[in-house]
């Protein structure tokens, strides 16, 4: 019985047979995830928990865990943790600033990644396997273990296509949000997918209180396809019609994440294909720059990013454009691909000098 893998009711369910009180139940369902405890015998001695729960719990769970590797930070104050799993392979989770108030963590939700996005380090490692829920959530609790603020959102932004991980992603979704494990709130928790149609309309069905975050990058589909591959599995009208469906049922505006690349997805063209492609549909539109090592891809130029957001008032939507952070130490997006460099490898807790103020 892994307790870090176990939704409230499959921990019910688990510990049925000993007949204990729902609050017993929530009790240890905190211990591990409110908390943070660490380990097995920390949850079975916690305040409120049941002998005979406490024994059961000693006798039948485990609480396995990452190790991390290192944190590596940027100036910027974006901050790197890379991890080892026991189940094999090296992912990675970013702790993004927001302001000097809260953290948003960006978890992996796969080693590798099978979509080979072309401007996208992680996809240039190939699929390895699907992580675990407890692989996903144990990110968010060694990186809010270190934390010198609060934690308020997630994003399933990092290394994997977290809808091709569906239930995995999605349990843990619902354990980020309950009140009794992590206490995020659901429009604070964002999946980021490049295109995958059925996992999309699956989503939309099942009614899950999260955001969508589109990749679409180019709303003209021979460009689209150059550096999305999965234009070829799930064409852009099939995508549009996904989306207009997510915007209608939720009314809400879909989350556009549009890659800038210089010299290729800039122009008026660019533009007014986003505007036939979108029409009818309530959209907000995220502009982050592409961040390629390989030098292939070059983010747009002051100028060519001027004239652009002047091109998409043609959609009367709002335009933001998104930070990405941590460009030095690999962090931004795109470019997550268990590597170790730049920025500046920041001690374990217990390392640190009395007087730092590291977390």
């Amino acid at each position: 019985m892994n307790l870090k893998s176990l939704s409230l009711p499959e921990l019910e369910a688990a510990l049925a047979p000993l007949s204990p009180s729902p609050t017993a139940v929530r009790k240890v369902f905190a211990a591990v995830f409110a908390h943070g405890l660490q380990t097995v015998e920390d949850v079975a001695s916690a305040r409120q928990v049941p002998r005979r729960v406490g024994d059961h719990l000693r006798a039948h769970a485990q609480m396995p865990k990452l190790e991390i590797v290192e944190r590596r930070r940027a100036d910027d104050g974006f901050v790197k943790y890379l991890f080892d799993s026991p189940l094999g392979g090296r992912i990675e989770a970013v702790r993004i600033p927001i302001f000097d108030e809260k953290y948003v963590i960006c978890v992996s939700s796969q080693v590798g990644c099978a979509l080979a996005c072309d401007f996208c380090m992680t996809g240039k490692l190939g699929f390895k396997r699907n992580l675990q829920t407890w692989e996903i959530l144990d990110q968010v609790l060694q990186v809010r273990a270190e934390a010198d603020r609060p934690v308020r959102g997630v994003v399933f932004m990092g290394m994997g296509e977290p809808l091709l991980n569906y239930k995995e992603t999605l349990r843990a979704a619902d354990i980020l949000r309950h009140p009794a494990g992590f206490s995020i709130a659901g429009e604070s928790i964002t999946f980021s997918t490049a295109g995958h149609v059925p996992a999309i309309r699956r989503y939309v069905r099942e009614g899950h209180p999260y955001r969508l975050a589109f990749s679409v990058t180019s709303a003209i589909a021979e460009k689209r396809a150059k550096v999305l591959p999965i234009e070829k599995t799930h064409p852009l009208p099939e995508l549009i019609a996904a989306i207009r469906e997510y915007s209608e049922v939720r009314r809400e505006r879909a989350m556009i994440a549009y890659v800038a690349i210089s010299g290729f997805n800039m122009g008026l063209e660019d533009a007014e294909a986003l505007k036939a492609a979108f029409e009818g549909i309530r959209i907000k539109v995220d502009l982050i720059d592409v961040t390629d090592p390989t030098g292939k891809y070059l983010p747009p130029t002051p100028e060519e990013l001027s004239a652009f957001r002047d091109h998409l008032q043609i959609l009367k939507s709002p335009v933001a454009r998104r930070y990405s952070g941590g460009k030095e130490i690999g962090a931004a997006c795109g470019t997550l691909a268990a590597t170790q460099y730049g920025g500046t490898v920041m001690p374990r807790p217990s390392e640190a000098p009395a007087s730092s103020t590291t977390p």
